[in-house]
């Protein structure tokens, strides 16, 4: 029986992460708003309603690209040895990010990571939804972060996910503006590190080993 529902949800993915590229390449030849449901749905070979069992929203087509990213800081924190500080993991894995050239970084060059990016950064409904998004990334984080104060995580969350948003944020701008992604490693990993460096000053607490 599991090894039927895994097969499910399986196909359930496949299908889903279908329906998105069709639509993705849709919208980067035409324009978001110039294409509608019912044309992604055609090209999908699937109908309406099955898209929204899918999709509810247009913009979730987009945001699914990268949708599990979201809880990726808070799995970071959950998941670290025990003898590593919530900050180094974080510092850490963000700078592998920069190591492999991984999108959420904004350090990649590659052609279809850019048009994306200006699909997402240049269509207000996406935008307006990527702060959303940035909210339920700050949640996961906060619960990872844990302790007694539940203030104190959330503003920790808030203060880590928008250093990690500014920095690829300037990554991506300095890469559209022409730089090379592998020119840019040193920089964009040296920047990287004194961000962290003003976490730790401010945000004590996680720099230490505490669980």
């Amino acid at each position: 029986m599991s090894g039927e529902m895994g097969l499910r949800e399986r196909k359930r993915l496949r299908m889903a992460a279908n329906i998105s590229d069709v639509a993705i390449g849709l919208f980067l030849a035409r324009g978001f708003d110039a294409v509608s449901v019912a044309e992604i749905a055609e090209a999908a070979e699937v109908s309406k309603p099955t898209l929204f069992r899918y999709f509810p929203t247009k913009e979730d087509l987009v945001l699914h690209r990268f949708a599990d990213h979201q809880d990726e800081a808070g799995r970071v924190v959950a998941g670290r040895p025990e003898d590593v500080s919530a900050l180094t993991a974080l510092r850490r894995h963000f700078l592998a990010g920069l190591d492999r050239h991984d999108p959420v970084t904004g350090l990649s060059d590659d052609p279809q990571v850019l048009a994306f990016h200006r699909l997402l950064y240049g269509t207000p409904a996406l935008l307006a939804r990527v702060f959303a998004y940035t909210e339920g990334a700050e949640d996961a984080l906060a619960a990872a972060l844990g302790g007694p104060d539940e203030v104190e995580a959330r503003l920790a969350a808030g203060q880590i996910i928008a250093v990690q948003r500014i920095l690829a944020r300037e990554n991506w701008r300095r890469i559209a503006a022409g730089e090379r992604a592998a020119d840019l490693r040193a920089v964009a990993g040296a920047t990287a590190e004194r961000a962290f460096d003003q976490l730790e000053v401010g945000l004590t607490r996680y720099r230490n080993v505490t669980r």
